[in-house]
């Protein structure tokens, strides 16, 4: 789209030449004001979204530090470039303090003001897409939510990839949405009508995941009865999210570089390359440099996958957005579950807002959905959540049936793990309707290793699963 510019000076030949300068360089529309009071004025008819406003200081009437402050009380994601005299320093300091992007001396030389400008708008536009993203990323379909600070980077940063072919590397603690941004990037990119094909690496054995990524001919190997085609031919014209990077082997790695620099594959068993058009999201909750230095990961990979990094913050350092979590998360998880709408007590609030969440998000919907099992009105309680609010001075009159003070260290440690184990399977077993399957899912972990787990602390599945009416 073309980018507006307003530009305001009360000297007219100056506007005329901004006007002649930036329109053909900037491929760009520039609308001359001659006032401060005229410039609000078109401003306020609305009639065009402006990206970025050059205002000169001195003007008679309103000038360009009482016009600066009208801007960021009105509109305050605009992007101002103000204009001061050659020389004047004191104006350009105090218009950067009171909110201008940049300053430009006058008289000034073309390719300054023209570098200068154009890193103005390469802004504004960052911040549309910022803003465009957040609307984006806050639907049902891709609810990655948040406010505060350390969420606001992450925003930006996908706004800034998100329309690009470049290879993103996501980063961050298990549960703090790594496939939503991946979903997110995808979903804002030319490539949302393509496929988007997730795949979890850990998931699958290494010789099995080389033939679902690069495909097969028919008598590659034993059983390959027919010729398949691999994922990456699958999402050609789209994205590929390979989930958990950190767990894939040498060989697979090595496969993977290829892709990246040559844009082909080669399925097993043929003699022949198919050139693929395939955006390669990945993540980890690794750290590849430790990897690396362990011979565990190929550096040259590493930096091909890394030419972006994204990383999530922990739900610790972001519990501004607990609130809005918590009601994103409550009104999705009452749907699914059938139940009526619920709200949180204070005091579960402020329990939250509290907790390490060491599971982060994931964790935070896990105790929402054991409340909204467990409440018997519209108001999730602390009896509710399989969370205690907990001081350390408490910490020596806990009780889980029996006295601490009268317990062996082991005795008191395997009380709370039975504690702890019944809440939080108990949550899982709950959401799954006593699927233990799907919960082991909902854990990360292997069918097998719940089940033993569950035998441990003698937890049925029967208890979670719904009786036939």
């Amino acid at each position: 789209m073309t980018p507006n510019i307003l530009v305001v000076d009360d000297e007219k030949d100056m506007t005329r030449l901004l006007q002649r300068t930036l329109e053909p360089e900037l491929n760009c529309r520039v609308t001359m004001a001659f006032s401060g009071e005229m410039a609000l004025n078109i401003l306020g008819l609305g009639d065009t979204a402006f990206d970025l406003v050059i205002s000169d200081i001195r003007m008679p009437g309103m000038d360009g530090f009482d016009l600066l402050e009208q801007l960021k009380q009105m509109y305050p994601d605009l992007t101002v470039v103000m204009l001061t005299a050659y020389g004047n320093i004191e104006s350009a300091v105090a218009a950067i303090k009171n909110g201008a992007y940049d300053f430009i001396a006058k008289p000034f030389e073309q390719d300054e003001i023209i570098f200068k400008i154009r890193k103005a708008l390469e802004r504004s536009q960052l911040i549309s897409e910022n803003r465009r993203l957040q609307k984006a990323c806050q639907t049902d379909s891709l609810p990655l939510i948040g406010q505060s600070p350390a969420m606001q980077k992450v925003f930006e940063k996908i706004a800034l990839v998100a329309d690009s072919d470049v290879t993103v590397l996501i980063t961050g603690e298990s549960g703090t949405g790594k496939e939503l941004t991946a979903r997110s990037i995808h979903a804002l990119s030319s490539r949302k009508n393509k496929p988007y094909i997730p795949i979890n690496c850990p998931t699958i054995p290494e010789h099995i995941l080389e033939s679902e990524l690069f495909g097969y001919k028919k008598g590659a190997f034993t059983n390959a009865y027919r010729d398949k085609t691999g994922l990456f031919q699958e999402a050609d014209q789209g994205t590929i999210f390979l989930d958990e990077i950190g767990d894939v082997g040498p060989t697979i790695q090595t496969k993977l570089l290829r892709v990246i620099q040559e844009k082909e594959v080669k399925p097993l068993g043929d003699t022949r390359v198919a050139h693929v058009d395939v955006r390669i999201i990945a993540s980890t909750n690794q750290d590849l440099q430790q990897k690396i230095k362990n011979n565990e990961f190929r550096e040259d990979f590493f930096y091909r996958l890394s030419v972006i990094t994204i990383e999530l913050p922990p739900l610790r350092d972001r519990i501004t957005d607990i609130p809005l979590l918590c009601d994103h998360l409550l009104a999705k998880n009452c749907e699914n579950l059938n139940k009526p709408a619920k709200h949180l007590s204070e005091n579960v609030m402020d329990l939250l807002m509290k907790h390490p969440w060491q599971g982060n998000v994931r964790e935070l919907e896990n105790v929402l959905v054991q409340g909204i099992l467990y409440a018997t009105s519209d108001t999730i309680r602390l009896a509710d959540i399989p969370i205690s609010n907990i001081s350390d001075k408490d910490c020596v009159d806990m009780n889980f049936g029996t006295d601490m003070e009268q317990l062996t260290y082991k005795e008191a440690k395997e009380n709370t793990l039975t504690q702890f184990n019944h809440n939080y399977i108990g949550a899982m077993l709950s959401m799954t309707e006593g699927n233990i399957t799907q919960a082991a899912k909902r854990c990360a972990m292997d069918r097998q290793a719940l089940q033993q787990i569950m035998k441990r602390y003698a937890i049925d599945p029967e208890k979670y699963r719904s009786k036939p009416s």
